[in-house]
């Protein structure tokens, strides 16, 4: 007797299969090659369906993740009261603000006279504003070409230093000064390049003139970019070393096996892998293009003098703090803010033409 089967999955061949997502009482119906299904119909199904993209509702994924909510608040709280609440306050820059109206002081911005664009006409009259526009760009200039390239270089070296003990000490000694103040830093460098330092005393004692590098509004530029680098190049160097730590073992010994040196590995994959990194500190780097210490310069100012030291964060605090002229250092201010976000995202969007994400994707 002939029995006859039927197989169970009656499917036919040609069809292309669909993968259906069902959650509770609702439906998708994800897109996949041939189903006619589109992205944006599919956008629009799970809009529809109440299903954010990942496939689950907002109020079950914030149910799942309030532990990691809880523990961002407080930060979040931190950012908006002292970095967000704060840019209200730049509306005293088309106010003739005076602080003393009122015995608040937030109360004395509702009863200040409005001048609209004055204090900007006053900022754009002024050589000083312009001085301190020059000397800042110069200093950014300088610690871009000279600054910004060294802690790429030492992270180079220390990864290429094959004892571990040795790699850790020297790392440790990289990014020991990011700890000191800039008080410290400068009582550093002038114990060595002061008129009273160790070089011009040795130099003194055997019949030489000596020196005072610290009070030269000549090289004043480029002794603020050597005790920026100094203090700060150690950390810049743990941020390429964590970059370095993600490439691959494998493509070293791949490169090497097809007969390239050491330069040839660095050139094509050392590099390469640190080219994201780069981009990415580079954008973050122009768009603080117009903040170039604002410490470090201001301990220094006097020393040698206001035409070689003066930038737009010292001109700020100049005429806001010290001559109370509030309106007039928020518009210097606000510029300064409007600049920044421009270079930002200019900078990045040459990222994204160079393939990389930078500070965001498209």
């Amino acid at each position: 007797m002939a029995h006859s089967t039927t197989p169970r999955d009656t499917t036919p061949r040609d069809a292309t299969p669909r993968d259906t997502t069902s959650r509770g009482t609702a439906s998708v119906t994800a897109a996949a090659p041939g189903t006619g299904v589109t992205e944006a119909e599919l956008k629009t199904l799970r809009k529809a369906s109440g299903k954010t993209p990942n496939g689950g509702t907002f109020k079950v994924r914030l149910r799942r993740d309030r532990t990691l909510v809880l523990m961002t608040l407080p930060a979040v709280l931190l950012v908006l009261v002292f970095n967000y609440i704060p840019i209200l306050g730049n509306v005293v820059a088309f106010q003739e603000y005076d602080p003393y109206v009122s015995d608040n002081g937030f109360v004395a911005i509702f009863h200040s006279p409005w001048v609209g664009f004055e204090q900007f006409s006053r900022l754009f009259d002024d050589s000083a504003f312009w001085d301190a526009v020059q000397n800042t760009l110069v200093l950014f200039t300088l610690q871009l070409l000279l600054f910004f390239p060294v802690p790429i270089l030492l992270a180079l070296l220390i990864n290429s230093v094959i004892r571990p003990r040795v790699r850790a000490v020297s790392q440790a000694i990289l990014y020991l000064p990011h700890f000191f103040s800039w008080v410290l830093v400068i009582t550093v460098f002038q114990q060595i390049f002061g008129g009273a330092g160790i070089i011009a005393q040795t130099l003194r004692r055997h019949g030489y003139e000596g020196f005072d590098l610290m009070t030269d509004p000549g090289i004043f530029k480029f002794l603020v970019t050597a005790e920026g680098v100094w203090k700060d190049a150690g950390w810049g160097v743990i941020v390429f070393l964590a970059a370095l730590a993600s490439v691959s073992p494998d493509l070293y010994e791949a490169s090497a096996m097809d007969g390239a040196g050491r330069w040839r590995r660095m050139w094509h994959v050392t590099l390469p892998a640190l080219r994201p990194v780069i981009a990415l500190l580079l954008v973050l780097r122009v768009g603080d293009a117009l903040t170039v210490g604002f410490e470090q310069i201001l301990l220094q100012r006097d020393a040698v003098g206001p035409g070689a030291a003066e930038v737009l964060d010292t001109y700020v605090w100049w005429n806001g703090v010290r001559n109370q002229d509030f309106s007039y250092a928020a518009a210097a201010g606000l510029i300064k803010g409007v600049v920044s976000l421009g270079l930002v995202l200019a900078a990045n969007k040459v990222a994204h033409l160079m393939g990389e994400q930078g500070v965001y994707k498209k």
